[in-house]
């Protein structure tokens, strides 16, 4: 097998862990195949790759339906801490998180099914990110949550990340549910 798939504590998250062919030249794996794919019934249409430098924190991001995404997260080069917010209506986990460490050189990959929020916290001196899309990418549609926001109870390496002006503007997501949530 190509491929170990570990359903993580909200069980549509999936850790996967590729299997490294590795001698005195390197090494070679498989990141994606179809067929080994087929337990997640995903299908990727859009490929994204950003550059960021240590203490950046990029999210809490996800696009609304109809367009909601799934994510498939992987690190070229650094190391990252990824973080998947389950914000599904109505589902056991909802407003909870997992996360996991995706660097070059554990080599894993996160899959973040649609109706979750996606972040990453960047913990080496540069980390390169590529991640596939189950949707492309709709500026109309585009969300997200305040990554501060001390109801998700995320714990960050760092309280004073860099984030953007548009990341840390986002509402929390009492703000975004509304009174009595």
């Amino acid at each position: 097998m190509s491929f170990v798939f570990l359903p993580q504590a909200i069980p549509d998250v999936v850790l996967i862990e590729p299997r490294i062919h590795g001698d005195e030249r390197g090494y070679f794996l498989e990141v994606y195949k179809e067929s080994a794919y087929a337990s997640l019934d995903v299908r990727f249409v859009q490929e994204n790759q950003s550059l960021s430098r240590r203490g950046v924190l990029r999210g809490i991001h996800f696009q609304q339906a109809p367009k909601a995404q799934g994510k498939l997260v992987r690190v070229t080069s650094g190391e990252i801490l990824d973080v998947a917010v389950d914000l599904r209506a109505g589902s056991p986990t909802f407003a909870q998180h997992v996360a996991a460490v995706l660097s070059d050189e554990n080599h894993r990959l996160l899959y973040i099914p649609p109706g979750f929020g996606h972040a990453f916290y960047v913990q080496s001196d540069t980390a390169t990110v590529i991640y596939l899309t189950t949707e492309e990418y709709d500026p109309e549609l585009d969300a997200g949550i305040l990554w501060s926001d001390p109801d998700l109870r995320i714990p960050w390496p760092d309280q004073k990340p860099i984030v953007s002006k548009k990341d840390a503007a986002l509402p929390t997501l009492r703000q975004v549910l509304g009174p009595g949530s």
